[in-house]
């Protein structure tokens, strides 16, 4: 897809700083489009000579252009799109030709370490707004106005979208999944094609791409593993892994999506369900009653009829299918493909309705030779089944990090397989010709097959006569010493570089694998999300209903058949929450009765009074408005000139543990009084 070359913004709201750059001024109003523009024209000038690596950026200078834009967006932004503006623009530059001695892949690294430093600054609940709000959609035609989504402001396209009260299917109104942007192409509000061969048919594009989607899922797609593996958002995707952030609060015909803290005072149990532990639970629950009824269906293996055993297997495919549509809706194609088990799922569905076509022809014909092919088929899901069943291993990191390398070694060698196939086919048709009248070409290729992959022996052993007195053995001879000398241990040390390289940054891999496998398993922006195979209850005695009522009470009545069919599973996480809540609060009272009394008293010097007041001078988070705090611009500095804490405020880590708790719980407290006032 080709990117837009930035303009340069028309806009007066630059003012003059001491890097020498005019610093971009970001109204709390201002487009996705506007930001990313501004930006763009802010990092070519500021990265115009000199390549940096992330890491050399955490040297640079206060005085840097770099640095200097961190602190004025930590003092002067409060737009919620500056993050996922950033990933954007971290996208654009590693599409576009780096032609400068790596200049672009720099500007994006500044891009991921500008975003870093500036979530640095936000309170808790202001990265979560920052880090899971999602970019608008297109809105309908009366909200539009003769605009397009690229150009309207951030929050007026939210509010235009959350009047929709209608059960909707996935992100069909979202231009990141509609059919149209799959296939890249873009429509205006009349419902005619785009002009694409113009800057702004280009620009509209690119950011339909993203809308729908939040700064972490951008991040994703953007590969900003620098960015991913830093430990505020690491935080904030353990958060929304363990269910302490939630998406959807309570179920409802006029619920909404939108990032909140969980509380489980005025949350829906049934919300639970979105949770990714639970989900991936699950999942995993799901696959393994998969993998039963496929052994169990090879080995009863009827040619005759379709068993009943056969015939769940039959409703877990078509269920696994459907869920996987929807993921790809809810997604889009650009998130869902960096998932690393998206293709193995692909690889589910297709064999399995691979078999159930084989199958029903071969059982509408009577032909057993059909039958036999079907059930041949269906032999292959394991390769598919068994490794997505192992999925939940990726969670650890020492598997977690296998998965890139993995995925890195397949492609160097899918990039060296060209060669390999033109000296297979230049020797193939040298040998066959030469043996054109006493070896087929099936015999000469694999008597090459065999050679090539090891038994170099039987190139000497075997009879080369037959095919040339004169240039058999010599021919043989070369052919052996390019394969097994040369190519594959070329291979192998292409293989090796890919290994080395992933396993240099092994922990940034597996938390950027981390933050794919949490976020797709929350990427669903439906209400009402029903559990494989329950998912086929609603696609059959629900969504026909679409045609004859209206949405609101279609969703009524689907917000109705979860609640009577997921009973058991809020039920088994109610009791496991409860429990777990049970055991951590005896936990934590015996801690703190065996604290009681101990070396840390109250009107002692360094004690939890004097360490607390500290800790709000050093530690506290700047909220919205916040009063009486140092300034980022100083707190940034501060932190550059490279300040440690002191010895006893490391000796204090309970006391920042019971700080924080006291946080969590006003958070959690100014959310009830917050809701109780809407109703």
């Amino acid at each position: 897809m080709a990117v837009p070359n930035m303009r340069p913004s028309t806009s007066s709201s630059f003012v003059a700083e001491n890097s020498g750059l005019d610093i971009p001024i970001i109204d709390h109003h201002e487009s996705v489009a506007d930001i990313v523009r501004k930006l763009h024209n802010y990092l070519v000038l500021a990265i115009s000579d000199t390549a940096y690596s992330f890491d050399h950026m955490r040297a640079l200078p206060p005085c840097h252009p770099v640095k200097t834009l961190i602190a004025s967006l930590s003092d002067n932004v409060h737009n919620p799109a500056i993050i996922s503006a950033l990933m954007i623009l971290k996208w654009q530059f590693a599409q576009q030709e780096d032609d400068n001695w790596g200049l672009n892949e720099s500007r994006g690294y500044a891009c991921e370490y500008v975003s870093w430093q500036f979530v640095t600054f936000l309170s808790p609940r202001q990265t979560i707004e920052f880090l899971l709000t999602e970019l608008s959609g297109p809105t309908p035609a009366s909200a539009l106005e003769g605009g397009s989504m690229a150009t309207l402001p951030f929050e007026q396209v939210n509010r235009s979208e959350s009047q929709e009260g209608a059960e909707r299917i996935p992100l069909l109104r979202q231009a990141s999944s509609s059919l149209s942007h799959l296939f890249g192409y873009g429509t205006n509000r009349s419902g005619d094609s785009q002009d694409m061969t113009s800057e702004e048919g280009l620009e509209q594009e690119v950011y339909a791409m993203f809308s729908g989607l939040n700064a972490l899922e951008i991040a994703t797609i953007s590969t900003a593993k620098k960015f991913l593996s830093q430990k505020p958002v690491q935080r904030v995707v353990n958060d929304v892994w363990r269910g302490a952030i939630v998406l959807w609060d309570n179920l409802s015909v006029h619920s909404k999506r939108k990032p909140l803290l969980f509380n489980k005072r005025i949350s829906d149990p049934y919300s639970r369900l979105r949770v990714p532990v639970y989900r991936k639970t699950f999942e995993a629950m799901f696959f393994i009653s998969f993998l039963v009824l496929y052994y169990a269906v090879l080995v009863e293996r009827n040619p005759f009829r379709i068993t009943s055993t056969e015939a769940f297997l039959y409703v877990w495919i078509a269920a696994f299918a459907y869920d996987e549509l929807g993921g790809i809706l809810d997604a889009g194609v650009l998130f869902y493909g960096m998932d690393f088990w998206s293709l193995w799922d692909l690889g589910i569905v297709g064999t399995g309705v691979a078999f159930l076509v084989t199958r029903l022809v071969g059982l509408g014909q009577g032909s057993d030779s059909i039958i036999d092919l079907s059930f041949d088929i269906l032999s292959l899901e394991a390769l598919f089944l068994v490794p997505r069943l192992c999925s939940l291993m990726s969670l650890n990191p020492y598997f977690g990090s296998l998965i890139p390398v993995l995925k890195e070694m397949t492609k160097a060698f899918l990039k060296f397989l060209p060669i390999v196939a033109i000296l297979y086919i230049g020797f193939l048709t040298t040998f066959t010709m030469l043996a054109r009248d006493r070896l087929s070409f099936r015999e000469m290729s694999w008597i090459l097959v065999k050679v090539f992959f090891g038994s170099s022996y039987l190139g000497f052993v075997s009879d080369l006569k037959p095919i040339s007195p004169l240039f058999g053995y010599p021919l043989m001879l070369v052919f052996v010493c390019l394969t097994n000398i040369l190519l594959i241990s070329s291979v192998i040390s292409l293989m090796s570089l890919s290994l080395t390289e992933i396993m240099a940054h092994a922990r940034e891999e597996y938390l950027f694998q981390l933050s794919i496998y949490v976020l797709e398993s929350c990427s669903s922006r439906r209400l009402t999300y029903f559990l494989p195979p329950l998912n086929l209850i609603p696609l059959v005695c629900i969504r026909p209903l679409r045609l004859f009522f209206p949405s609101e009470s279609v969703r009524r009545a689907r917000i109705s058949m979860l609640r009577i069919t997921h009973l058991p599973f809020v039920a088994i996480i109610m009791i496991y929450e409860r429990s777990r809540g049970y055991v951590s609060h005896r936990t934590q009272f015996k801690i703190m009765s065996h604290t009681t009394g101990s070396h840390l008293s109250v009107n002692q010097p360094g004690g939890p009074t004097q360490s607390v007041s500290r800790l709000a001078q050093n530690r506290s988070l700047p909220l919205a408005g916040g009063k009486g705090k140092a300034s980022p611009t100083a707190r940034f500095e501060a932190r550059e000139a490279g300040s440690h804490p002191s010895a006893d405020s490391m000796r204090l880590e309970g006391v920042e543990e019971v700080v924080n708790d006291l946080r969590t719980q006003v958070e959690h407290l100014t959310a009830a009084i917050a809701h109780r006032r809407s109703r």
